[in-house]
């Protein structure tokens, strides 16, 4: 790849006033200087640490629990197991999230367990304490008499029929069992042809954001309101879930995302702990707060991941595709906190951005002893990316094209967008490729790619004993699920402008997004523009941060907000002024006009419509300089990618560099192009984690065996390379501002993209690699196992 590719320009549509230029993140002053306020950070008298007694066994009944040590000791204020609870909670069991799909009742988890732990690290009893460490020792001398019983790590045993249950509550460890299909696929293996057939594997992984979970709850005696405090992405729908759970009156009950250290879908969903402790807060009439460790978050935060694919290709000899079947078993842990829409997303994202004609896949959701599976970034498509990648080479070197030939041969023609599959998202919608131009963002990627001057790197690895080889991927994925978000834009007599919105800021620059929209319409810096993101006393809907959304959903409500507002502002100076509205103009906050030397400010508009009592307001209008929207879309904007990665690899340690890594991304028009392009490295890096460092390790049992960040490695400074970003952008019609998502498109072309370079480098060696995180030991073990295949049947030169 050339050092330095030519930037082509970013081409885009200026569908509105704040769109296409770059300013400093809003954020980041806070960050940086320390004045940030995480959930830890939020100042509280009087406040009780929590702790929570967690199961040391994968699978066991609980026959008996002793909590009186623990309640002896000086310094606690209470100890609860379930059924102390009782009378706090209206269920013992957790509310399904996004309950539309048809599941067994007995799928959820416990919101503390009272008979039956199913994984490791599941919750038992809860001890608040003066201080965390008094409550962790409190937590360590609860006496529990458990059963212990078989337990179940490897998906494809309990998939068996003489398996034992993961729970003794089930019938099946089988979940869900269903096949994808379209087109006549057994007429397209009949007539093909090439047929390929393939076993592909994507271990278990984490999120790890560098902040982890925490809930913080307080009550207010005097009139029965609870605020609450979560490290969540899904302010509102805990709002829901914590009035359902405790009966606590909606009106009373306030939920506040403070700022987060990342979410990456870990945070995505409601968890036992966010009502535990505003459960046990209301009881004990104090403060209580627990915010998870580090270990914690191993053993509890869900996973994603650990799927076993069994995938046949047929096409003609040309490299035309004619159809694609198979089956794939996914581990869907102990539980369902919230729905199977990760195998789903898996089953149905399967053929990509490709041109498949035929179509069969065959899915089992079957539950382990492990940690409950729901959504890491990319939620089921970069596994889906993965395998059909790995059989486009596979279809390369059948045919003895160049795999980029290959892909390009099947790529979806822009000339075919908008192009439906014939297929249906899990909420039964068609599944629509809105826009797009695959094949160009594939030549963009070949051309930044030297592959003319890889020959010459090649030997030079060669002569310094390393292996080189380059590759690239190509992924597509729906973003900005809906059906809604919500904004608020007012401006306050102070002058001052304000954003409410249901969206939920958690590290990726949202709030400067949204206030770069909103400033654009009133002449200000967005500076000038307050954003308040997940917080339910301000805005009343909302559905929070997850499905690269934020920017399509969110963004666009506020442009709607802010273009209703600004035509009030201008009705009503128009009146004040006494000019045609036609002649005004807002700069710096001003309204001015050029009929008329007179002027007048947000500020004064702004008391003006406040009101006086006893005088009418300056326009027949609502007081206030406010408007709402509520942008709804149920069809998604599919974003695209295609990423190149070249490697160097060194055989005898297993060690593999990577030497470049480029990003071709369409996410639709650019609010703020620096962001973007800061999420797009983020989410390559991400990426990169699950390629070749992150692996959730259990024994058979289902004993964590990955639990510090010495046995979970994720990716540090110097294994990340520099990341070039190329933006191709294809405005989705969709939305008036023509955005896509972006924050998790970038992660799902980067496994496919790194492992085809490592087999290319190898390819000396006949290496062939089908699955994902790739250590250097695996990858020895593959080399081995390639050398040991030439000794007995002489393929290699």
């Amino acid at each position: 790849m050339n050092d330095s590719p030519e930037r082509e320009p970013i081409t885009q549509t200026q569908t509105s006033p704040g769109m296409g230029q770059s300013f400093l993140r809003l954020e980041d002053e806070a960050l940086l200087t320390g004045q940030a306020q995480f959930l830890d950070d939020v100042p509280m008298d009087g406040v009780l640490h929590a702790c929570f007694v967690r199961s040391p066994h994968a699978h066991a009944r609980i026959r008996s629990i002793d909590l009186s040590a623990a309640r002896a000791l000086p310094g606690v204020h209470g100890v609860f197991a379930a059924q102390d609870l009782l009378g706090e909670l209206t269920h013992w069991r957790m509310p399904l999230g996004f309950a539309f799909a048809v599941l067994p009742e007995n799928t959820v988890p416990f919101v503390l367990a009272r008979d039956e732990v199913a994984f490791v690290g599941e919750a038992i009893a809860v001890v608040v304490a003066q201080s965390r460490h008094l409550a962790e020792d409190a937590a360590a001398l609860v006496t529990i008499d458990f059963e212990v019983l078989p337990g179940i790590s490897d998906v494809r045993r309990a998939l068996e029929a003489d398996a034992p249950l993961v729970r003794t509550e089930l019938e099946s460890n089988v979940l869900q069992h269903y096949t994808l299909a379209y087109g006549e696929v057994d007429a397209a293996f009949e007539g093909a042809d090439i047929i390929i057939e393939e076993s592909f594997s994507a271990h278990r992984g984490c999120a790890h954001p560098i902040e982890g979970r925490g809930v913080l709850a307080r009550l207010d005696a005097a009139g029965n309101e609870m605020t609450v405090w979560s490290s969540t992405q899904m302010a509102h729908e805990l709002h829901y879930t914590l009035a359902l759970m405790l009966g606590h009156r909606e009106d009373q009950l306030r939920v506040i995302t403070p700022d987060v250290g990342g979410g990456f879908g870990a945070k995505f969903m409601i968890y036992p702990e966010e009502i535990v402790i505003p459960a046990v807060a209301r009881l004990l009439r104090r403060p209580v707060k627990w915010v998870e460790d580090r270990r914690e978050n191993f053993l509890t935060s869900i996973q994603e991941r650990d799927q076993f694919w069994t995938m046949s290709l047929a096409a003609d000899k040309d490299g035309h595709i004619r159809g694609l079947r198979g089956h794939f078993i996914h581990d869907h842990g102990a539980y369902t906190p919230q729905g199977t829409n990760v195998p789903y997303n898996a089953a149905s994202s399967m053929t990509g951005p490709y041109k498949v004609p035929a179509f069969s896949l065959t899915a089992d959701v079957v539950y382990t002893n492990k940690v409950p599976v729901a959504t890491v970034r990319g939620a089921g498509y970069p596994q889906a990316a993965f395998v059909m990648d790995r059989l486009m080479d596979r279809l390369a070197q059948q045919t003895g094209m160049d795999s980029i030939r290959c892909r390009e041969l099947n790529l979806i023609p822009a000339s075919k967008i908008p192009y439906t599959k014939p297929l249906k998202s899990r909420a039964g919608v068609p599944l629509v490729i809105d826009s797009g131009d695959f094949p160009r963002m594939q030549a963009m990627a070949e051309d930044a790619m030297d592959r003319d001057g890889f020959e010459q790197r090649r030997q030079d690895s060669l002569a310094q004993g390393r292996y080189r080889g380059q590759s690239l991927a190509n992924a597509v994925k729906p973003t900005g699920r809906g059906p809604y978000e919500s904004a608020t834009v007012k401006i306050f007599p102070s002058g001052r402008i304000a954003v409410f919105t249901g969206a939920l800021a958690m590290g990726q620059g949202i709030k400067t997004s949204l206030a770069q929209l909103c400033a654009a319409y009133f002449g200000v810096d967005p500076g000038g523009v307050d954003v308040h993101a997940g917080d339910t006393r301000h805005i009343g809907f909302g559905m929070g941060g997850f499905a690269s959304r934020q920017s399509l959903m969110a963004g666009t409500a506020v442009e709607q907000a802010s273009t209703q507002l600004r035509q009030k502002v201008l009705q009503t100076a128009a009146t004040v002024l006494k000019v045609p509205e036609s002649t005004l103009d807002i700069a710096f906050g001003i309204v001015s006009s050029s009929a008329s030397p007179e002027t007048v400010s947000l500020a004064r508009l702004a008391m003006l419509l406040k009101g006086v009592p006893g005088y009418s307001l300056p326009i027949k209008t609502d007081p206030g300089l406010e408007c709402t929207a509520h942008f709804h879309c149920d069809e998604q904007a599919y974003a695209g990618s295609t990423h190149a990665c070249e490697v160097e690899v060194d055989a005898t340690t297993g060690a593999i560099e990577i030497k470049r890594y480029l990003a071709v991304q369409d996410c639709g028009n650019l609010i703020n192009p620096m962001i973007v392009e800061g999420q797009v490295v983020g989410g390559v890096v991400h990426g990169l984690g699950n390629a070749l460092f992150e692996h959730m390790a259990y024994d058979a049992e289902g004993q964590p065996l990955s639990t510090t960040c010495a046995e979970y490695l994720l990716p540090t400074a110097p294994e990340v390379p520099d990341i070039d970003v190329l933006f191709c952008p294809s405005p989705t019609r969709l939305n008036p501002l023509g955005v896509k998502g972006v924050g998790e498109c970038s992660t799902i072309a980067v496994a496919a993209a790194v492992i085809s370079a490592v087999e290319h480098a190898l390819a000396p060696l006949n290496v062939r690699i089908n699955e994902f995180p790739l250590s250097p030991m695996r990858l020895l073990e593959l080399i081995d196992q390639a050398t040991q295949k030439h000794n007995k049947t002489g393929t290699l030169p």
